[in-house]
């Protein structure tokens, strides 16, 4: 989910419009309307890759509106399981039961699909949305018009390159879905969750450096072919004054470590470069459909100051007035309820995902679609 972006690991409407929900979830009921699940596989003929999904369809007749769920970071199966939790699936049951057809896929490499997922971009899993979006047009029971895409985290990135590229998508559905350049994000997502850890004051502020230094580093020499050699550099030039500084301190048994030697080879490879080069202002210009953007309040991992910021004013930089913003509170990235909202709280957090997030998406695409 997270493994791609975090490079320290520590213990443990028509208008633009911005609604701020006060409600407590609860666990969701299930749909009122019956739906079917099968499994299907489809060949892109674009990508010449293998895709293994699950399509949920009402069984009411007719053509329906139809939704592509789209997963973040991290190679994810069909029902977006992330920390033991099946996110899409949730989603899935609660669209289907009010008359969408969802269609979810296995990320590349896993489950039934083909390919490799960690030689990819966010921009080659766009292309696997748009093979996904020829699917859908060849099924009757879909309304072709009707075709929207919804993405979480890093997904919010992939659907909105996907739309820019096809002009036949309806509308984007993002769920902390990443709306700041690549390079803000890794900077805004490090900073929350060093400011988060069970560190002192002067190892924050030591995470916080050489994690600056290294996205910098990685944001200058994006195309260089000595990207991996110029980190190493940086990273033992900056280790020589850090040690000063610990002898300076007076500090006996220094705890902090860096991963330089993992987290070069991470950074120098094809998604990284790609990621940080990435921006959602020259993308979303070119966006013109409708934009549901939901966050969590207690969200570290994508912030939903900045992202549900950009969801309202980068669209309208391209005449896209068309944009929601919903901000759902006592969630975290997963979009459920939690009492400290970390990454490690979110392995054994049994909660379901927030009733509020999930009706607030149904009722939206009803309303509108």
């Amino acid at each position: 989910m997270f493994s791609k972006w975090l490079i320290t690991r520590i213990a443990g409407c028509t208008a633009a419009c911005l609604f701020f929900f006060t409600a407590n979830a609860q666990n969701k009921t299930p749909g009122s309307l019956a739906y079917s699940a099968d499994s299907v596989e489809f060949t892109g003929k674009q990508t010449g890759l293998l895709y293994g999904a699950t399509i949920t369809v009402p069984k009411q007749p007719g053509r329906h509106t139809a939704v592509i769920l789209v997963s973040g970071t991290g190679a994810q199966d069909r029902d977006g399981t992330m920390a033991g939790h099946k996110m899409f699936k949730e989603i899935a049951d609660e669209l289907s039961g009010k008359g969408i057809v969802v269609l979810r896929i296995d990320d590349r490499g896993v489950g039934r699909s083909t390919g490799d997922y960690a030689q990819s971009t966010t921009g080659d899993f766009a292309n696997d949305v748009l093979e996904a979006f020829a699917y859908l047009q060849t099924r009757k029971e879909v309304n072709k018009n009707k075709i929207g895409l919804l993405g979480h985290s890093e997904g919010g990135a992939s659907i909105s390159i996907a739309a820019s590229r096809e002009p036949r998508v309806a509308f984007l559905i993002s769920l902390a879905g990443l709306c700041v350049n690549g390079y803000d994000a890794l900077i805004l997502q490090n900073e929350a969750l060093v400011s988060a850890a069970a560190l002192t004051d002067l190892d924050k502020k030591r995470y916080n450096d050489i994690n600056t230094l290294m996205f910098k580093t990685v944001r200058e020499y994006a195309d260089s072919a000595d990207l991996e050699k110029v980190l190493n550099q940086r990273y033992e030039d900056w280790k020589k004054q850090d040690d000063e500084l610990v002898k300076a301190k007076g500090i006996q048994y220094d705890h902090f470590r860096f991963p330089i030697y993992s987290y070069s080879k991470q950074a120098a490879g094809q998604w990284y470069r790609y990621f940080v080069k990435y921006d959602p202002a020259v993308v979303l210009a070119k966006v013109t459909v409708p934009i549901l953007a939901l966050n969590g309040d207690k969200d570290i991992i994508m912030s939903y100051k900045e992202n549900l910021e950009n969801w309202k004013k980068l669209p309208a930089k391209g005449l896209n007035k068309d944009v929601t913003t919903v901000l759902i509170p006592g969630v975290d990235h997963l979009f459920l309820p939690c009492n400290t909202c970390t990454t490690q709280e979110a392995k054994t957090n049994t909660q379901p995902m927030s009733a509020i997030a999930l009706q607030t998406i149904s009722e939206w695409v009803k309303k509108r679609f």
